[in-house]
């Protein structure tokens, strides 16, 4: 049963009921929420990934090492860990709608005065807000997410975590194009945060207004009190997948450029290649829900990200792992969007704060997954902390192999 009342929806556009007819009006309607939707999504996306294309410049700028920047790295969840006590609450008080708009106006906010560091603890500082803004935006959204899918009998959760990977790809290309054109990053970033107050300002129009029936109530739920153990172990499964996506991220790059040895501009192959498989992988993930189920989906994927990873580490030659960087991203493409619909409809926890748990403790693998690599490259070499993380693939298999609420 759905956990949102969307009597609303007889409201929409009486004229066109008259002229068009309700049926045709409802649906064009429900697809501009979608598209809404998806857009939050990709803005969302857009900003992580202009912050994630310009790492190597900024570590040169501030002559960081890679223990220094690791230690750094850490400020992003050090900032979404200070916001996961307040977030679902915050945005189970004041409906996800509100938060959406403003949280991704400030995620977005914080690129320039990353831009801006010309120091150690000026970029620390930026990166805890774009950490803690992060983590609201981050609830907020997904909370959409869940109760845009709730509109529609298929699958489409997929589709708006795959406009956040081709939203990752965009800002790949944005970066190698500011790059060309010799732009700072904070000039970069100004164009960035601009290109996503136009996605908010043409957007924020279609997002759903109303309220869970148990946000409407205010619930007084707290996990605390009444842990619900289904949703830490989906946080868990998460975990494991989002820390093999967040090294993708931030180090892909410099495994192809040390390990690889890659030449010129095939350094950013990897990269390119595992969000170009992982955006590919979101949009399929709905027709693959809709005919295998989304348990045996899941245990597929911790495989192939294993397989990806370790294939990285054993042959470690341009070809094969550009391949392995594609099953990788083929791997991770499936487990957010089917754990985060999971846990948006337990039905004895508020839509924001199930997702808050779920998702901050996913969230702190994306985030601190990159920083540990730095810390293990350091002591051992970047091959050896690729192999440990090859380890959380097998974990996401054997995880949903025992939780029983994923079908």
């Amino acid at each position: 049963m759905p956990l949102f009342d969307y009597s609303f929806l007889s409201k929409i556009v009486p004229k066109a009921k008259i002229k068009k007819g309700y049926r045709k009006a409802k649906k064009s309607y429900l697809n501009r929420v979608r598209l809404a939707t998806s857009l939050f999504f990709f803005g969302m996306g857009f900003c992580f990934a202009t912050w994630a294309s310009r790492i190597p410049d900024i570590k040169s700028a501030l002559h960081l090492s890679e223990a220094a920047l690791g230690t750094l790295l850490f400020a992003m969840p050090i900032g979404q860990l200070f916001a996961m006590p307040f977030s679902g609450k915050i945005v189970t008080r004041y409906g996800s709608r509100a938060i959406t708009i403003l949280g991704l106006i400030l995620y977005a906010a914080c690129l320039p005065l990353i831009g801006l560091a010309t120091e150690k603890w000026q970029l620390a500082v930026g990166l805890f807000l774009f950490g803690l803004f992060g983590n609201f935006c981050n609830i907020a959204v997904n909370t959409q997410g869940v109760y845009t899918q709730q509109l529609f009998d298929k699958p489409i959760i997929g589709s708006f975590h795959g406009s956040w990977s081709l939203a990752g790809f965009c800002g790949a290309l944005t970066g190698l194009l500011m790059l060309a054109l010799e732009l700072s990053v904070f000039q970069h970033f100004i164009v960035a945060f601009a290109f996503v107050l136009v996605i908010i300002a043409t957007s924020q129009k279609f997002i759903i207004k109303a309220k869970s029936k148990q946000e409407a109530e205010k619930s007084t739920y707290s996990f605390w009190k009444n842990p619900d153990k289904n949703l830490l172990l989906l946080g868990l499964i998460c975990f494991c997948g989002m820390a093999s996506e967040g090294i993708m991220f931030d180090w892909s790059g410099v495994y192809f450029k040390e390990i690889i040895k890659a030449p010129g501009a095939l350094v950013v192959l990897g990269y390119t290649t595992f969000m170009i498989s992982m955006a590919s992988g979101r949009f399929l993930s709905d027709f693959l829900v809709a005919r295998y189920g989304a348990s045996k989906v899941l245990i597929i994927s911790g495989l192939v990200i294993s397989t990806g990873l370790y294939t990285a580490v054993l042959l470690p030659y341009i070809i094969p792992c550009t391949i392995a960087f594609m099953l990788v991203g083929f791997g991770v493409s499936n487990v957010v969007p089917i754990i985060f619909n999971v846990a948006g409809n337990n039905e004895n926890v508020p839509t924001g704060i199930a997702l808050t748990i779920v998702t901050s403790i996913s969230f702190l693998g994306f985030l601190m997954g990159p920083p540990l690599i730095g810390y293990i490259a350091e002591l051992t070499s970047l091959k050896h902390s690729f192999a440990i993380i090859g380890i959380f693939g097998v974990l996401v298999s054997l995880l949903v192999w025992r939780l029983k609420v994923i079908k």
